[in-house]
């Protein structure tokens, strides 16, 4: 008897458990959007190299164009329409909004995700490709200009609104770092 390719997985989407039969070639970017109808997260490349179609997983980022959803199950995904409170944007969102990081809006969701990781993997010390001094005793690199748009760099904007992406992650960066402008002491947006 030949093994099965298919079989019924729990995923685990912006807090809410969902149980569906699929193929195991089954990416996690067509089981969100063609399975669980979360058009959210954008099909752009299909190869991994856009970022359109980022999520994060138990808070890292993945492009889930190459990431099987069989390999997902048991793990937190996040996917933009998990970042909001409701009606309250989160920081990183209002950001983009407020400095228009966005033209079309085809990568925004994509970016959006992957700003909310680039602003945790930067307080939490991580250097990357451009930080100057990566010893941890030199402590958290500022989040400068370069440093943003190379940790932002798998994320392409064929628009071309990279110099508002870099502002918006900046802002959202600044606010989530001062402790009297959380998240949860944001107005509603109208």
């Amino acid at each position: 008897m030949a093994p099965s390719t298919s079989s019924a997985i729990t995923l685990n989407i912006n807090g809410e458990k969902y149980t569906l039969p699929v193929d195991h070639r089954t990416t996690l970017l067509d089981a969100l959007r063609e399975h669980l109808d979360l058009t959210g997260t954008k099909k752009g490349c299909d190869q991994g190299q856009c970022g359109a179609c980022t999520v994060l997983l138990d808070g890292r980022r993945a492009v889930a164009c190459l990431q099987l959803a069989v390999a997902a199950e048991g793990r937190a995904i996040t996917t933009i329409e998990g970042v909001a409170d409701g009606d309250r944007l989160h920081p990183v969102q209002q950001a983009f909004l407020d400095l228009d990081g966005y033209q079309c809006g085809y990568c925004t969701p994509g970016q959006i995700c992957s700003a909310l990781a680039v602003i945790e993997e930067h307080a939490a010390g991580w250097p990357s490709a451009v930080t100057g001094d990566v010893r941890p005793e030199a402590g958290v690199p500022a989040l400068t200009a370069e440093e943003i748009r190379e940790r932002m760099s798998g994320n392409l904007c064929r628009c071309g609104a990279y110099v508002s992406i870099v502002q918006a992650v900046a802002r959202a960066a600044e606010a989530s770092a001062s402790p009297a402008d959380t998240f949860q002491d944001k107005e509603p947006v109208a």
